[in-house]
Formats: C-alpha cells, sequence, structure tokens
C-alpha cells in the first residue's frame, strides 16, 4: 500500500535551510509544516547505515575519505553540519516516526556495494516501521537494490529513480513491483506523464526551488515534488493527494 503522498518533500532533510541529510534539517522540515522528508542512505566501513549523499566525506562533513571506506568510531565523530555528526539511518528512521513524517529513503549504494546496501537497508527498515501506520517509500537509482528491496521487504513501498526516464520504464517499474515513478524534472516529457497516468502511477519530480516551475510542472499533472526552497513552499505543505498504489 503506497502512503498517502504530499505534493511537497524536503529534498536531503532540511533542504537549503539546514546541513543536508541531518537530523536537524528533518526537525526544521517539520516545524515549518512539511509532512514527508527524503534523505540519502550510505554504509559506512562496519555496514551501518548513515544519512549522507557523496560517497566521500569532503562535502558535507569535516573529514575525507570515502564514507565506506570509513570505520564507524571515526565517521560518528565528524561534524555535519552545526555540531552534529553524520546521522545512523536508525535515528532518522526513528524521528520521521515521532514527528508523523513520511521517509522518502533513497537507497544510495556506494559502487560496488549495491546489494550489501539494499539488504542492510531493506531489513532494518522492515524492523523500524514494523507495524507503523505509514510506512517510508524505498526510491534508488540502483535498480538491483530495488530488486533486493522488492525481495527482502516486500510490504514496503518501492520507487523507481531516472535522471532521464527511459522508454522502457513502466516495464521496469512493473517488475520491480514498484509504485512511483521518481525523475528529474528538468528531463519529465508529456509522454511519459501520459504513459503514467494511464497506469495510475504517481510521478514525483525532483528538484524544484522556484514557484513558477512548481506550479507548471502540477498543472502537467505531476503528483508531488521535491525541493530545497523550503521557505517558499510551507505554505502550501498541507495540500494532501491521498494514493494508494494501483491493483
Amino acid at each position: 500500500m503506497l502512503p498517502p503522498l504530499p505534493r511537497w518533500f524536503a529534498h536531503r532533510g532540511g533542504g537549503s535551510l539546514a546541513p543536508e541529510n541531518t537530523l536537524a534539517g528533518i526537525r526544521l522540515a517539520a516545524r515549518m509544516g512539511f509532512r514527508a522528508v527524503e534523505f540519502d542512505v550510505m554504509l559506512s566501513a562496519d555496514a551501518t547505515p548513515l544519512l549522507i549523499h557523496d560517497e566521500t566525506l569532503v562535502r558535507t562533513t569535516n573529514g575525507s575519505g570515502r564514507v565506506c571506506e570509513t570505520p564507524d568510531a571515526h565517521l560518528f565523530s565528524l561534524d555535519a553540519g552545526g555540531g552534529e555528526p553524520p546521522p545512523r539511518f536508525v535515528e532518522a528512521a526513528l524521528l520521521c516516526r515521532q514527528l508523523g513524517l513520511l521517509a522518502n529513503v533513497e537507497i544510495k549504494p556506494a559502487q560496488g556495494h549495491e546489494v550489501r546496501t539494499a539488504e542492510v537497508l531493506a531489513r532494518m527498515a522492515a524492523d523500524l516501521w514494523r507495524d507503523a501506520a505509514q510506512m517510508p517509500l524505498l526510491s534508488s537509482f540502483s535498480l538491483a537494490a530495488l530488486e533486493i528491496a522488492r525481495d527482502l521487504a516486500p510490504e514496503i513501498p518501492r520507487g523507481i529513480l531516472f535522471d532521464r526516464v527511459p522508454e522502457d520504464w513502466l516495464r521496469q517499474l512493473h517488475e520491480l513491483q514498484a509504485v512511483t515513478l521518481h525523475c528529474n524534472a528538468a528531463h519529465l516529457t508529456d509522454d511519459v506523464l501520459q504513459e503514467a497516468g494511464a497506469a495510475g502511477i504517481p510521478v514525483l519530480c525532483y528538484t524544484v526551488n522556484a514557484a513558477e516551475k512548481a506550479k507548471m510542472l502540477f498543472a502537467r499533472g505531476v503528483t508531488a515534488l521535491f525541493t530545497d526552497r523550503l521557505d517558499l513552499f510551507a505554505s502550501e505543505t498541507n495540500d494532501y493527494k491521498g494514493l494508494h498504489s494501483p491493483g
């Protein structure tokens, strides 16, 4: 069952108003009225899932080196912004449940770690949201990761993620038993929107930071948008789309 989808997701937690992929960002999004957040999850060298986007630590922390090669003892001593260490996935999941937020968890495996990342995340997500009224939404650019998530945690909805949507996207979506299509707003075509509409598939677009662009996308039939500009769209966050998975 696909959870009710809001029109807006806070991108990487708090968008541009807080350090990305942090608990502070998630809390800020909730305070501003957002009911859904998106964040990226990768594994440390000790196979601990944490919130981070890049495969290296340089851009978003005061550390260096590859995330997948950094042990927990060092990784969680770093500063990811505002004195906060990179959050563990379990911390973000529990916070989202506490705040009543829909979590779009992007499985973001380091190169060569697709299988292990998906296995750990799928099992952990199934446990962390066990018996929850609102399940998370797992998404990934990695089709292999989504396949593993489908097999290990079939009860958790999945979204297939593309930069440019391929012609056979609907076949891939059905094979993965996914329920949403996520794509780059800049590359979304009317043909894809029409095909998705006919199949009853919600389309979610990233990353939209301009009001006119958002208005145009909603008018074209896009279901939800990811944004960094929480300040621009906070007044619109109460408008829910009560959608469910097709079939």
